[in-house]
Parts: structure tokens; sequence; C-alpha cells
């Protein structure tokens, strides 16, 4: 009765380690002791299958030495190993002349002579192979088969559970330094909208994930002139988030060159950026780039589209579309770019965005597109650039409830104040 109790304890025990917090090697360790104590046998081991699914790898041991630990390679094509991984309990009454037995002179030299080889299934998967060892021939019967089958099944799950958990510690791991790296993105982005006279300006920024591809800033050139700069960087998560922050880089030491800011200067501002980007970043990296110089002296606006959706020009109710500029960045080092100068009136609102606005989903799947924006554009009513920027972004809600999005959204609203 004790005998039983006592085994009954130990079976617990090893249950336990299904729901306990150990990491894959403690449990291993754990494992392969208690399997040798509740079958009062000399030693055991435990090996799973290598990530390739072509060998199995020793993992643990108890009561075996070093040499036998490295005795060499153990494959599915070992004759036991292969029946074991048919899903069946395979006994070697004595390793010494059993014709199936690789390493007899190993097995000699350990002084084992029978072996009891089990399957460790999880979810009708075998994950690997408990092996019992006694120094007595013939030492394994029916009774030691089903305690040896309970005890692996356990094993199965308490292994299971120990590289869920290594896995999920490695994704909090991982989860943090995205958050971190987020961290790091947003204080990049303009803690505040300039502060210029006669001009409006709101923004709103809305990553998919902790990092990502999209870039919006305002580069205070003097006094009367500022620009607008809003990307999209051809990717999501944190490769993007580098890439952006190399682009920031890039673009802020060729802004600070720029002098009077005419069209001249903007293409080859541009060219230089693409040329950098061609040079500089691996191959399938591209950049999407609206490049705007508003100037209050002349009220105009001078802007580059580089593959970038387009700019819209709201002028009395009326919609234009600003889409000249050139390539995408990063496709054709020689590529050349239009810039185009536009006069501003008071009242008129610039909106620049990247694709994620309207390419935003529903839980239904379906786009929420470019039409439903003009038509709320369309609508537009003298509104601040705050009410403009919120307004949109309230209609593309009712719309997307809260389906996850996957791209980023950016949108900048730039109103030219009425006299």
């Amino acid at each position: 009765m004790k005998k039983k109790q006592k085994i009954t304890e130990r079976i617990n025990a090893i249950s336990d380690m299904a729901a306990g917090k150990s990491s894959l090697q403690q449990v291993l360790d754990q494992l392969a002791q208690s399997a040798a104590t509740l079958s009062n046998v000399t030693a055991s081991s435990i090996r799973l299958l290598s990530d390739d699914g072509k060998s199995l790898e020793m993992k643990s041991t108890y009561g075996l030495s070093e040499d036998y630990r490295n005795k060499g390679p153990v494959t599915l094509d070992d004759p036991v190993i292969g029946e074991v991984f048919k899903g069946k309990e395979i006994i070697v009454d004595d390793m010494r002349v059993d014709s199936r037995v690789v390493y007899k002179e190993a097995a000699a030299a350990e002084n084992i002579v029978s072996q009891l080889s089990v399957p460790l299934r999880f979810q009708e998967k075998v994950i690997g192979v408990l092996r019992l060892y006694s120094t007595n021939p013939k030492n394994f019967g029916d009774e030691n088969v089903a305690m040896a089958r309970l005890i692996a099944s356990q094993c199965a799950i308490s292994i299971t559970n120990a590289k869920l958990y290594a896995a999920a510690l490695r994704g909090i791991k991982i989860n943090e330094q995205m958050k971190l790296a987020g961290v790091v993105q947003r204080r990049m982005l303009p803690q505040k909208t300039p502060n210029m006279q006669g001009f409006g300006i709101a923004a709103a920024y809305k990553p998919c994930y902790n990092v990502g591809g999209d870039l919006y800033d305002f580069i205070q050139i003097n006094d009367d002139i500022f620009a607008v700069v809003i990307a999209d960087v051809m990717g999501k998560g944190l490769p993007a988030a580098i890439m952006m922050s190399m682009f920031r880089g890039w673009l802020k030491a060729y802004t600070a060159m720029l002098t009077d800011c005419n069209e001249h200067d903007i293409q080859r501002l541009i060219v230089r950026l693409n040329r950098m980007i061609c040079r500089e970043c691996e191959v399938g990296e591209f950049v999407t780039l609206c490049f705007a110089v508003v100037n209050r002296k002349e009220m105009s606006v001078s802007y580059c589209s580089c593959g970038h959706d387009p700019t819209y020009m709201i002028r009395d109710k009326k919609i234009t579309e600003l889409n000249k500029g050139g390539l995408i960045l990063g496709v054709e080092p020689d590529a050349q770019y239009e810039v185009e100068t536009v006069a501003l009136e008071p009242g008129d609102v610039l909106l620049f965005y990247t694709d994620g606005l309207v390419d935003a989903e529903n839980f239904e799947g379906k786009l929420w597109g470019r039409k439903p924006f003009l038509d709320i554009l369309s609508k537009y009513d003298n509104w601040s650039a705050e009410v403009t920027v919120g307004t949109i972004l309230a209609y593309r809600r009712r719309f997307t409830g809260i389906a996850p999005q996957a791209d980023d959204t950016t949108i900048v609203c730039v109103r030219v104040k009425a006299e």
C-alpha cells in the first residue's frame, strides 16, 4: 500500500511539472531521474527529435556515464528507434547479443544489459523516446511497460509545456524589444506641430504594430518656410522602423543644406535621397515620399511626390490632386523627379496621408477606399486642421470598427487660415 502511495505521489510530481514554470532542461533532468526511480532501474535517458526530424538528440540522462551519452548518433534508421516511432514499446532482453542494438560495446562497458524504449507522445505525435536500463537481463515485463507508458505520457506533456513556456519567455523578450523600438520611433515623430502664423497644422499617426514604416515630420527652414514630409517604407515592424530611422537621418542632413528651397533645390534633395537609398538599402527596400515646402511669404507650396499617394488640395469645396513627382525611392539610382509649385489662397487645405488610411479593412475584408475619403473632403466646411483630421479618422473608424489593420496610417493637414 505504501509503495503504491509512493508511486502515486511521484506520478503526481511529474504531473506538477506540466503546470510548472521550470526551464526545459530542469524539467528533462527531473523527468529522467523520476523515470528511473519510479521504475526501480539503474538508469534512464530522454532523447528528443531534432529540429530537422532526422535524428534523436540526447537531452538528459540519469545513472549513465558521459562516455555512454556521447557514444554516437541515434537516428530514425536505428531498428529499435524506428519501431518506437511507430508507437510501439520495445523491450531488449540482452543488449550484448541483440542484433537490433547498434552500440553493443558501449552497453557492455556501461554494464547495462536490458532496455525498455517507450515513445514520448503528445497529441498522437511522437516527439522523443524515454529509455530505461537495467543491469539484469530480461528485467522488463508487462507491468514495467505499463508503468513506463504512464510515465512517458506525463513526460511528454511536461516537456511540451516547458518548450511552450520557453517560447513564451522569448516572445515576451521580443515583445519588450519591439515596445522599446516603438517608443524610440515615436520619439522621432514631431512632439508638436509647427506654430506658423497664418497656418493651422494637425497630424495623426496610428501604427498597426508597436513599430512601423510610416514617417511624418515638419522641418522649419526659416521664419517664412517650412517643409512637410510624409513617407512610407515598404515593409512593417522592426525592419521597416530601422529603415525609416535611417531615412529620417539622411533627410534631415540633406534638408539642412537647402538654401532658397526653390524647385531646383527640392529636386536636387530628392535625387540625393534616391541615390542614397539605392546604394545603402537592401534589395526590395523602397520608400514612398511626398516632400512639400510651404512658403508663407510667397503663399505657395512646392512639392514632389515619389510614388506616394497623391496630396489633395481643397479650395472652395473643389478637390485638386497634386501628383507631380516620379518613381518610388530606391528603384532606379538615376531616376529624375519633377517638382511643381502651386499658389495658395486663404482657406486652402492640403491633405497628406499614407496608403494605410484608404486601405483600411473592416471585419468582412472590405476596403474603406478612396471614394469615402474624397466624399468627406467634399463636405469640408471651413473646419480647423484638427477637426479635419479627427473627422476623417472618425468616419473611417465607423467603417472598420475594431478590426485590426495590416498597415500603418498617417495623415497630415495644413490649412491656410482665412483672412
